[in-house]
């Protein structure tokens, strides 16, 4: 897979079939063993701490690789609300926009990497943890070499394209002694935590049924969306862009893994949007309790971010569930409908800090490699379900 990628030329060649020209990763927004958990891995986690926010000096330092529109307009700016966490150092192709990053943010301009001398981060001792966010297909190779500097490392989802580049992800980290996260935010956001809790505590009922549907518009003027056209960077298509939320969703509220999967999936025939990739998919899993998931994904219809989950004594709704900054909760029941104010938090801060205090503790982080691994694994089976018209025994 990752062959095509050893050299700057082949680098610049996929970037500009991608559309983007000569210019590099920075406008980005093995085989193994298949992990099979006896039960979910996708379980409500700590409560962030609430101690003071550590001194500057004490923060564990981070580099952030890929300066694509969800690293600069979400991510970087959420370390002045970290307390664990600060950011440290920068890894693009573009020298003057890390340049002009680093000024704004107060990173030395010497701790500015590029992907030719990623690896040399080795030798900077400020950097604790390397969080790679680049197109889905670059997930694997940065993520171990990064492991393989001897830094720590935060994934954006989803982990890779393949369980095989999932399992070189995991190896490398355990081989270096150290930490691989992978960065689902919604199991750090608070409404999300609190309808986990109202689901397995019983307080809807017997749980019956949950739907999760996650959707967009592909936009390919621009430039972030351009390359989740591709197969080659995607992956694939909705599926692996957004509707990995749904899947997600369905196991952490359930907290179990699904046992069976059926699924069908459409494209809209002539949309040049979707030569490569796939606009439609609904997939239905059965939950070992008995509960059934019934879940969206697209690049086609109007943006949707939602969860709601059926139990016997009341309904779950969570719409939008999985915005960055936005979301509501309620709950109803026979005679009465309720909406649970909750006090909205970074998540992005919170995942972060997550993770800092993971390696601080030297403990686990609650969404560790093989939960993403999970991920893949399901979503590749989706796919076949899909391909065969087959219901699939996980």
């Amino acid at each position: 897979m990752f062959d095509l990628l050893k050299s700057q030329f082949t680098r610049r060649t996929i970037l500009h079939k991608a559309g983007f020209g000569l210019i590099t990763l920075s406008t980005f927004g093995v085989a193994g063993t298949i992990f099979k958990p006896n039960r979910t891995l996708a379980q409500a986690g700590p409560a962030p701490s609430k101690e003071p926010s550590m001194p500057p000096e004490k923060k564990l330092g981070w580099a952030i690789v890929g300066l694509g529109k969800f690293a600069t307009q979400q991510i970087i700016p959420s370390f002045g609300e970290c307390k664990r966490s600060k950011l440290v150092a920068l890894v693009s192709g573009d020298r003057a926009k890390a340049e002009g990053i680093a000024q704004q943010y107060g990173v030395n301009s010497k701790n500015i990497y590029n992907y030719q001398n990623y690896d040399t981060i080795r030798n900077n001792p400020e950097v604790d943890v390397i969080y790679i966010i680049l197109p889905n297909g670059l997930h694997a190779e940065y993520s171990i070499r990064g492991a393989q500097a001897g830094k720590h490392i935060m994934c954006e989802k989803p982990m890779a394209i393949t369980v095989e580049e999932c399992q070189a992800m995991i190896d490398a980290a355990k081989k270096g002694d150290r930490k691989l996260m992978i960065a689902y935010r919604a199991q750090y956001e608070p409404y999300n935590l609190a309808a986990i809790e109202l689901a397995q505590s019983g307080k809807l009922g017997k749980l019956k049924t949950i739907t999760s549907d996650h959707g967009r518009n592909l936009d390919p003027k621009d430039p972030a969306d351009r390359w989740r056209a591709q197969k080659k960077l995607a992956g694939g298509g909705s599926l692996y862009d957004i509707g990995i939320y749904s899947l997600n969703a369905a196991r952490y509220i359930t907290g179990e893994e699904p046992q069976e999967i059926s699924a069908m999936m459409y494209s809209t025939p002539g949309d040049p949007r979707f030569r490569e990739v796939e606009e439609n998919v609904n997939f239905v899993l059965r939950f070992p309790s008995g509960v059934l998931a019934n879940c969206t994904s697209s690049y086609g219809y109007a943006d949707t971010k939602r969860i709601q989950v059926f139990g016997s004594d009341a309904a779950l709704e969570l719409d939008p569930a999985t915005d960055y900054y936005q979301h509501r909760l309620t709950i109803k029941r026979k005679n009465s409908t309720e909406e649970q104010n909750i006090q909205e938090k970074n998540q992005f801060a919170l995942e972060m800090d997550h993770l800092s205090e993971s390696i601080m503790a030297n403990k686990q982080p609650k969404t560790p490699g093989e939960e993403g691994l999970q991920d893949v694994r399901l979503m590749q089976l989706i796919y076949q379900a899909a391909r065969t018209g087959k219901t699939i025994k996980v």
